[in-house]
């Protein structure tokens, strides 16, 4: 089974790329599937852009052309340009966007120290900060919090907090404004982990390191998922 890394870079190479490999990954990874899905929709919208018939000036180049005026043809320059910014606008909108899971992992790269394992938890004052901006509180029994952090992720701030567990530290990313319809496992770059949803309040991406038994990862998620509450 390939990755969905290895999944996503051949369609980047090959959009109509029909194998057994990627059909069977797109069956069994939503993500994945609904990635393909926009990127056939972003091909077929650069497709019908390439075959838009423009002259130099970004007019349609008639049969037989006629002479135009100095104004026409700064007029028709005019047009082409707008048209251009239309098309690569559009296009632009209608590139997929990296999934969560892949967001997620590449957030990691970031923040290596989050991954230290300790007994000593962040302080009280820095946790209370961060979950204060997002409108969150953890449960009693949680476990050791010991990161915190408000970090950018697609466009928001959102809480980044590491967690100690007996099988070592794990992430919790609070994602208040990104909505999934159902858990989503995934395995990349040395991370495993789940997005999970939270009914009316987004979702929240769990991360693990050298963690092989995807069970504990739903067992841990869930865990993490009933110790927050919601004041906002």
């Amino acid at each position: 089974m390939i990755s969905c890394n290895d999944f996503r870079r051949t369609l980047l190479a090959e959009p109509r790329a029909a194998r057994a490999e990627l059909a069977e990954h797109g069956r069994t990874c939503p993500d994945c599937s609904a990635y393909a899905a926009d990127l056939a929709r972003f091909e077929d919208r650069l497709e019908r852009a390439m075959r838009f018939p423009v002259g130099s000036a970004g007019n349609v180049v008639p049969l037989r052309p006629k002479k135009a005026s100095r104004g026409a043809r700064w007029f028709a320059m005019a047009a082409s340009v707008l048209v251009a910014v239309v098309v690569a606008g559009a296009l632009w909108i209608a590139a997929p966007r990296p999934s969560l899971a892949d967001a997620a992992v590449a957030h990691m790269a970031g923040e290596p120290q989050a991954w230290t394992r300790t007994d000593l938890p962040v302080s009280a004052q820095r946790l209370a900060a961060v979950l204060e901006d997002a409108h969150v509180r953890l449960l009693p029994g949680v476990g050791v919090v010991s990161y915190a952090n408000s970090c950018a992720f697609r466009g928001w701030q959102v809480p980044h907090l590491v967690v100690q567990s007996e099988r070592g530290p794990v992430t919790v990313m609070v994602l208040a404004h990104e909505t999934v319809h159902k858990s989503v496992r995934f395995d990349e770059q040395g991370y495993r982990g789940e997005i999970v949803p939270v009914p009316g309040h987004g979702s929240l991406a769990v991360l693990t390191q050298g963690v092989t038994d995807p069970a504990w990862v739903d067992r841990v998620a869930a865990r993490l998922v009933a110790s927050i509450r919601w004041t906002g």
